[in-house]
C-alpha cells in the first residue's frame, strides 16, 4: 500500500511524478528543485538554491507528519562538484545530531538549469 503525500508550500511536479510516496513508514521524496512555491521563481545562486530545496523537502515532511530529523538518507545532484562546498554549509544547518547517509554527484545538467536538486528517504 503506498500514499501519496503532496505539499502546497513546495512545487508541484513538473512531470509524471509525486512529490513524494509513502510505503511501510518510508518515505520517499522526489528530487527538489530549488523553486519557491509561492513565487514560482528559482532562487540564484548555490547557497540560495540549496536552501529552498531542504526548504521544499521539509515541507513535504511536514505534510506528512515527519520532519528533517527523519531523513535517513539524501541524494545532493550538482551541476557541477565545484559547488560542494556551498552546498554543504547550507546542508549542514538543517540537521541537527546525527546527520543522514548521502550521495552528492555533479550531473550533466538538471531541470530548468538548476544548480541544485536534492531528494531523501525518511522514516517514521
Amino acid at each position: 500500500m503506498k500514499n501519496v503525500i503532496c505539499s502546497q508550500k513546495a512545487p508541484g511536479a513538473i512531470g509524471p511524478y509525486s512529490q513524494a510516496i509513502e510505503a511501510n513508514g518510508m518515505v520517499f521524496v522526489s528530487g527538489q528543485l530549488p523553486i519557491d512555491a509561492a513565487t514560482g521563481v528559482m532562487a540564484e545562486g548555490t547557497e540560495a538554491q540549496a536552501r529552498q530545496s531542504l526548504e521544499n523537502v521539509k515541507h513535504i515532511l511536514e505534510e506528512a507528519g515527519l520532519s528533517m530529523a527523519n531523513i535517513v538518507k539524501t541524494t545532493v545532484f550538482l551541476e557541477d562538484m565545484s559547488l560542494f562546498a556551498d552546498m554543504n554549509k547550507v546542508y549542514a544547518t538543517y540537521f541537527d545530531g546525527a546527520f543522514p547517509a548521502r550521495s552528492a554527484v555533479a550531473v550533466k545538467a538538471l531541470p530548468k538549469d538548476a544548480l541544485v536538486e536534492i531528494e531523501c528517504i525518511a522514516v517514521r
